[in-house]
């Protein structure tokens, strides 16, 4: 079986003293707290990593909002899974990574804290002359490039990608590379839509609203719809507007919209037009591996930016108000980083 992204243990405790850490916690919809933890020892096949950055990801605003079914999340939770650091503790039988490591993390849940520890199929070690707050957003590569892959793009195809969110913006990046005829974005703010011209976006579009129709918005230009649709939203519902776009022997890659949709879906459009519909997330293990060994290429050899959309870094003290300013739908705030190094 494929591996799946986990949660480590984390012991909560009511004091703080040596060998405790400081943590966030999910208490219920709308609220995270800071509490204390203590501090995990590796065991055998484990590292520990003392994190440092960990971004506020789309899914961790989901459950913030409660938009997230009961089958997959109940509270209290953590959360967190953005994540850069440096291996401080090796537990037995660990070969090839080390201690003063700097590393990427996937696959690893509950990362707002100051120590997490996983197993080395999480970790991809970085250079350390890429700054750690650059590091975080690897983590996003490996499904970002799969679904770039499973679009099966050439340049006599069109595509359309809805949301420039954070992964909206990297996938931006990503798709651009594969030399689609067109690369037509969406969102409603025009900061955002700036970074993705500059990202190699051929066509955007401001949406009025987020219930818009986006062939209301951009059918007069391509009444044909899209070869691929990737849509880049948090809402499940996003998938109807998603079908609606999709060309004739289309292909949507379900990159995002993998929440609740409370809109009835029509599958017999689905059936007449003739669409494939994909997931992203690898379902081998070595696949997930490489793509993010591709992933850290990317943003090595400058093809990819991690750092530009950072609006906002707040310290893991403040993780209430991080998450209010994440959860706020402005264009000025876009990736909101958690500093998880307590001074």
């Amino acid at each position: 079986m494929v591996r799946k992204m986990s949660v480590p243990p984390m012991e909560l405790v009511d004091y703080d003293g040596p060998g405790t850490q400081m943590c966030a916690v999910m208490d219920a919809i709308g609220e995270i707290s800071v509490r204390r933890a203590l501090i995990p020892e590796p065991k055998e096949g484990e590292v520990r990593v003392k994190v440092k950055w960990v971004g506020i990801c789309g899914s961790d605003v989901e459950v913030f909002r409660g938009a997230r079914e009961p089958e997959f999340i109940s509270y209290p939770t953590r959360l967190g899974h953005e994540v850069a650091g440096v291996i401080d503790q090796v537990g037995p039988n660990v070969i090839g990574v080390k201690k003063g490591d700097h590393v990427a993390l996937r696959y690893v849940w509950g990362a707002f804290a100051e120590y997490v520890v996983c197993t080395p199929f999480s970790l991809k070690v970085l250079p350390k002359e890429l700054p750690l707050i650059e590091g975080s957003l690897i983590e996003v590569l490996p499904g970002i490039i799969h679904a770039a892959e499973l679009g099966d793009i050439s340049p006599n195809k069109n595509v359309l990608i809805t949301g420039q969110g954070v992964s909206g913006l990297v996938m931006t990046q990503v798709i651009h590379m594969f030399s689609p005829r067109n690369l037509v974005v969406t969102d409603l703010f025009d900061e955002k839509l700036a970074l993705a011209r500059k990202y190699g976006a051929t066509h955007t579009y401001k949406i009025p609203h987020e219930h818009a129709d986006t062939m209301d918005i951009v059918g007069a230009d391509f009444p044909d719809g899209f070869d691929v649709v990737i849509p880049c939203l948090l809402e499940g519902a996003g998938m109807v507007d998603a079908i609606n776009a999709a060309a004739q022997n289309g292909r949507i890659v379900m990159y995002g919209c993998i929440g609740t949709c409370h809109k009835p879906v029509d599958f017999f459009k689905v059936h007449k037009k003739r669409l494939d519909i994909l997931s992203t997330e690898p379902k081998r293990d070595i696949d997930n591996r490489r793509y993010f060994d591709e992933g850290l290429r990317l943003v090595l050899d400058g093809l990819v930016n991690t750092e530009e959309m950072i609006t906002h870094v707040v310290p893991l003290a403040e993780v209430a108000r991080a998450f209010q300013l994440r959860n706020e739908h402005k264009g000025d705030t876009i990736h909101v980083m958690i500093d998880c190094e307590v001074k």
